[in-house]
């Protein structure tokens, strides 16, 4: 019998034995293949087989090369894993584009791991490096940056399929462990706050900055996701990627393009601000209860204003009520300071920002300030009040006593009734009607903002 064996890229056609004792090992690879993705691994391995079975696609077998016996048991539950984590990522951003061939791992002292297409590298097995590797099968191998300005396509991603493996497998507190760490290691990159643009393509510490390719892009992933304001619309756009440029390499601007394609609205200014910016955004919070209305004073600050000098973003904000109950509601910060109000039926003993931790944002203030009473008489956080009709509407809804003529172009923003941004919608210098047979039965706030954001009216209505 011949000590070394010898795995590779694709599938085993055959083996050959030759003279003096040697064997040769015939791998093909049928699938379009990056070429820093070859890999062959000769060791005296020992082998073993697993099989993952995704939902509505073919048995994928998982076909692993470790040291020895003594090491597959080291590492046996470590193994076990990876069918399930095959299966979840399958089922959210698309079948594994190799199913036809295999997946696996060949263990090698080369530290880390590396993401040879269809049989990964690794110096060992735990959770998240296993996660990691196997999800850039996905965005590294089936798809690949085009570009090393476009890393994060490859480390980002692979670094957020920690996270979701997390999200399927973990502990309930894992996964928002796993991202509050990855958001401070990208608040720490490169003195606080680099870009996850490569300034640099020659440089390849840079390009490899753990800190930014890597945690900031995964924390980009999930600014991306929130933005959706819904999971199956980010992972539709995943998918769409993986299907769309399967076997081809792609950019930053091509993702974009599809998560614009989905939301309905240009995204230049998060990837602006995410992307190709620099620094955090801190809120600062003044609160006020008068009677049954909130009012939110949030102040934001940039850290490095010389490049980014403001992050327009949605951000959560968590009421605690004095019986112990609580409610998120959720606002557009549109300038460096707005005022926003909620109707309550509680006392607000407590406001709490980004409480699911979404936003990498630098910590801020939160303070109850009893001088926010005469501002939030005054009106500003929602303007005059409208009249819709008719109310309830199903297809649409009218603007009954605004000339938008008059006024120039508008835009709507309509809140369901937890305060999520649920539509926008442009409207021209005339009376346009809101068109509303896509939103939920339910009740809604809608917002009529003047073209620089400032509130022109709102009123509340009931879709059918």
């Amino acid at each position: 019998t011949l000590p070394n064996k010898v795995g590779s890229n694709g599938r085993l056609k055959r083996t050959v034995l030759l003279p003096d004792n040697k064997v040769r090992y015939e791998w093909y690879e049928k699938h379009p293949i990056a070429y820093y993705l070859l890999s062959v691994a000769v060791a005296p391995y020992v082998e073993f087989e697993n099989t993952a079975r995704p939902a509505g696609g073919p048995a994928i077998p998982v076909h692993s090369y470790v040291y020895d016996a003594a090491s597959l048991a080291f590492w046996q539950t470590e193994f076990d894993r990876l069918p399930g984590f095959i299966e979840n990522f399958s089922s959210l951003v698309g079948t594994y584009y190799f199913a036809d061939e295999k997946y696996g791992l060949a263990l090698a002292p080369l530290g880390g791991g590396m993401e040879h297409q269809t049989l990964t590298t690794q110096d060992g097995l735990t959770f998240t490096l296993s996660a990691h590797e196997l999800f850039h099968q996905w965005f590294g191998d089936n798809v690949t940056c085009s570009s090393w300005e476009d890393i994060w396509l490859n480390e980002g991603f692979a670094s957020y399929g920690e996270y979701m493996s997390l999200e399927a497998f973990g502990t309930p507190t894992q996964p928002r462990t796993w991202m509050d760490d990855a958001q401070a290691r990208a608040r720490n990159g490169l003195a606080g706050g680099g870009s996850v643009l490569m300034p640099d393509t020659s440089d390849t510490n840079r390009i490899f900055n753990f800190n930014l390719s890597y945690k900031k892009g995964a924390s980009l992933v999930h600014l991306l996701r929130y933005l959706c304001h819904d999971d199956a619309r980010f992972y539709r756009v995943l998918r769409t990627y993986q299907s769309q440029f399967s076997g081809r390499t792609a950019r930053t601007a091509d993702l974009q393009r599809l998560f614009e394609a989905e939301l309905g609205q240009p995204l230049t200014y998060f990837f602006d601000q995410w992307y190709r910016g620099e620094g955090f955004p801190t809120f600062n919070v003044r609160w006020n209860q008068v009677g049954n209305t909130l009012g939110l004073q949030v102040g934001e600050v940039a850290s490095r204003p010389a490049v980014t000098p403001f992050f327009r973003t949605e951000v959560d904000y968590l009421l605690t009520f004095q019986d112990g109950t609580t409610r998120v509601v959720r606002f557009e910060q549109t300038q460096p300071s707005q005022l926003f109000s909620v109707a309550v039926t509680g006392p607000v003993v407590s406001v709490g920002v980004d409480p699911a931790g979404w936003l990498p944002d630098l910590p801020g203030t939160v303070q109850r300030d009893n001088t926010l009473v005469l501002a939030a008489r005054a009106g500003s956080a929602g303007g005059a009040a409208l009249s819709v009709y008719p109310n309830p509407c199903r297809a649409q809804l009218s603007l009954g006593n605004l000339n938008l003529a008059a006024a120039g172009p508008a835009r709507v923003e309509i809140s369901d009734a937890t305060g999520r941004l649920v539509r926008r919608q442009a409207l021209a210098a005339t009376a346009a009607p809101v068109l509303t047979q896509d939103l939920a039965p339910g009740l809604y706030l809608l917002r009529l903002l003047s073209p620089a954001g400032e509130p022109w009216g709102q009123a509340r209505f009931v879709k059918e």
